[in-house]
């Protein structure tokens, strides 16, 4: 079970985006890494490969390593740690280290 998961709102801890926060968009899990909606966004030089491609400058988002960003607690919409409990149902889920509310 992963900290960060597709559609949390997270908050980046380090870098140029320092503070800003937004919708994870996409985990790539092998590499460590997680792509935020409207963070970290780069400039890209493309070149025209087809008919219809766009070319020239783009600028897209870039993805940032896991580490650097941190989950936001709906309940007390702060940036936390996040823990992992078994509820007596025997669910596995998320919780916030801040005020032990369940992420999930």
């Amino acid at each position: 079970m992963r900290r960060v998961r597709q559609d949390d709102q997270v908050q980046v801890l380090t870098g140029k985006d320092r503070g800003r926060r937004g919708q994870v968009r996409q985990v790539l899990a092998d590499q460590d890494r997680v792509l935020i909606q409207g963070v970290n966004i780069v400039k890209k030089h493309m070149q025209a490969r087809q008919l219809g491609t766009q070319a020239g400058i783009v600028e897209v988002e870039a993805p940032l390593h896991v580490s650097n960003v941190a989950v936001v607690c709906s309940s007390c919409d702060k940036a936390t740690r996040v823990g992992f409990r078994i509820r007596p149902d025997g669910v596995k889920v998320r919780f916030c280290k801040s005020c032990d509310e369940d992420l999930d």
